[in-house]
């Protein structure tokens, strides 16, 4: 049980990371220390909530397309 809690919490902090990367990347080397620092925290709810979003993404796009609805039956003569 321990090993699969690990496990869970491992990837959870490495889907943070990831989704914090391009903010990384972008002000490492160009912004000063207050301003990474603001860029991160501003961006930490959303890398925090990632399961969420990918759920969302996943939900929001069946695997399967639509079927067609069946042409409506003509009415009955009047």
């Amino acid at each position: 049980m321990r090993a699969l809690i690990t496990l869970l919490v491992i990837i959870y902090l490495v889907g943070v990371g990831v989704a914090l990367a391009p903010t990384i990347k972008a002000n490492w080397s160009t912004a000063s220390a207050a301003q990474f620092v603001r860029s991160v925290a501003t961006e930490l709810p959303k890398a925090l909530s990632w399961p969420a979003t990918a759920y969302r993404k996943i939900a929001e796009k069946p695997s399967a397309p639509e079927k067609p609805s069946a042409p409506e039956k003509p009415s009955a003569p009047e």
